[in-house]
C-alpha cells in the first residue's frame, strides 16, 4: 500500500473470539503446525509463507510473530476455542495510519476449509481493525485463480472492486491478475 505508515505506538497483542474459533498470536508451541500449514499445496502457491520451510523458519516465524512483529503488524493464528489444533492464519499488515487504511492477509488449513473459519476470522479481524486501530479502510488481494478466497471476501462484507493485471507473483513463480476487495468502517455487514 503506497504511503505506508507504521502505527504511531506498538501494538499489543490480543486474542479475539470468533463464532467458535479463538484468534490469538503464535507461539513456539505451534511451529510444528505452522510449517505443516506453509508445506500445504494451495497455501504454498497463494501465500507469502513461502520462508518458513524447516522447522527453524518455522519457529523463527513464530517467535516473530508472537508480538506482532515488534507491535507493528498483528498476526493471529487460529484455533477451534476448545483450543484444538491449528486452523489456520489471519494478518494485518500495511497499516497506514495517515489515510486509515490497512491490508488483510489469510489462510486456512485444509480440514478446516468449507467450515466459515476464514469468514469468521476476518470480520473478526476487520471489526477489531475498524473499533481499535479506528481505520476505515480494509482491503485484501487474492488470485483470480483463487475462487475461495474470493467467496470468503464477499461472505466478510468485503466489496469487490476491481481488478490488478499481472499484480503479483505467488508461490507459483507467475504473475497473475488479482481481485481487489474493500470493507469500509461504514458498509454494512450482514
Amino acid at each position: 500500500m503506497p504511503g505506508m505508515h507504521i502505527p504511531d505506538r506498538p501494538l499489543e497483542p490480543v486474542e479475539l473470539v470468533a463464532h467458535g474459533y479463538l484468534l490469538r498470536p503464535p507461539s513456539p508451541r505451534e511451529a510444528e503446525d505452522v510449517l505443516a500449514m506453509a508445506q500445504e499445496a494451495e497455501i504454498r502457491k497463494w501465500n507469502a509463507l513461502t520462508t518458513v520451510t524447516d522447522e527453524a523458519t518455522a519457529l523463527a516465524w513464530c517467535e516473530r510473530w508472537s508480538d506482532w512483529n515488534g507491535g507493528t503488524a498483528p498476526q493471529w493464528c487460529v484455533f477451534d476455542a476448545a483450543g484444538g489444533r491449528l486452523l489456520g492464519a489471519i494478518s494485518l499488515f500495511d497499516i497506514d495510519t495517515e489515510n486509515s487504511a490497512a491490508e488483510i492477509g489469510y489462510r486456512v488449513v485444509p480440514r478446516a476449509r468449507r467450515r466459515g473459519v476464514c469468514t469468521a476470522a476476518l470480520r473478526a479481524v476487520a471489526d477489531w481493525a475498524f473499533g481499535e486501530l479506528g481505520l476505515t479502510r480494509l482491503q485484501l488481494l487474492h488470485a483470480l485463480e483463487n475462487p475461495a478466497s474470493c467467496r470468503v471476501a464477499a461472505k466478510a462484507g468485503f466489496l469487490l472492486e476491481g481488478t490488478l493485471r499481472s499484480s503479483y507473483r505467488y508461490g507459483d513463480g507467475e504473475l497473475h491478475d488479482e481481485h481487489l476487495h474493500a470493507r469500509l468502517v461504514s458498509d454494512r455487514v450482514d
